[in-house]
């Protein structure tokens, strides 16, 4: 379970996000702050995953707020301000949602937040024996005029088919107008991996491994000559 706060000034800012979160099974809103001082006594006293955080309140702003933080959550900064983008991410925030914004775009940023410890670079990293547990195991992506939730477990592969991609799962097949760099980014590295400029595959699914293919069922699916080495750490 995912916790967060909400800090913001605009009490329809507050109802927006609780909205959209209401619909992520794994998030719970601990506190609602109408104010920086209001989330700065509340993080005294309290620990939380994760903080929406808006900037242009009164009396205190919110990046002054932020840096008075010494051990601060992960920040998801939710303002009308583009300008400010920049000190935002020196500040280490995980993203910044312009207002207004649409619920996957907010998915976008959590699932960016809670993946955030699992990151690694590329070149360095080494895949487990297993895959690795982990609290968040699903989200949310926008096909046939819908908002599907996907299970990792149910993830086959992830095919990108022109301007879209094709999530091919244990029972059907969703078209996302998503591009195959999102999927790659938001998926854990431990359990997925990209194989092809246009495959992403679910290591558990693989069948078998010949040559320059992947099985996964009937499935035929080609190793990309840049991806082989680190297909080849597979095994």
């Amino acid at each position: 379970m995912i916790t967060y706060i909400i800090v913001d000034d605009e009490p329809l800012a507050h109802d927006l996000i609780e909205g959209f979160c209401d619909m992520l099974p794994h998030m719970s809103l601990k506190k609602h702050c109408y104010s920086a001082m209001e989330a700065m006594q509340f993080l005294n006293d309290n620990e939380v995953d994760l903080m929406f955080l808006d900037l242009n309140m009164p009396k205190l702003k919110g990046f002054d707020f932020l840096r008075t933080l010494t051990n601060p959550p992960k920040v998801i900064v939710t303002t009308a301000y583009q300008e400010y983008a920049l000190e935002g991410y020196e500040l280490n925030v995980v993203d910044y949602l312009l207002k207004p914004f649409r619920f996957e775009r907010l998915v976008q940023a959590v699932n960016k937040a809670t993946n955030t410890k699992q990151t690694q670079p590329k070149e360095e990293k080494v895949l487990p024996s297993t895959p690795m547990a982990d609290p968040v195991s699903s989200f949310f992506v926008k096909g046939d005029k819908k908002h599907h939730q996907v299970f990792w477990e149910d993830i086959l592969f992830i095919e990108a088919y022109g301007n879209y991609c094709k999530l091919h799962l244990k029972e059907e097949i969703i078209l996302s107008h998503e591009k195959i760099s999102y999927f790659e980014s938001l998926l854990p590295e431990a359990t997925f991996l990209r194989v092809h400029k246009s495959f992403i595959v679910s290591i558990p699914k693989i069948n078998v491994i010949e040559g320059n293919r992947i099985m996964i069922g009937e499935t035929e699916i080609p190793i990309g000559q840049t991806y082989k080495r680190i297909v080849n750490q597979l095994f």
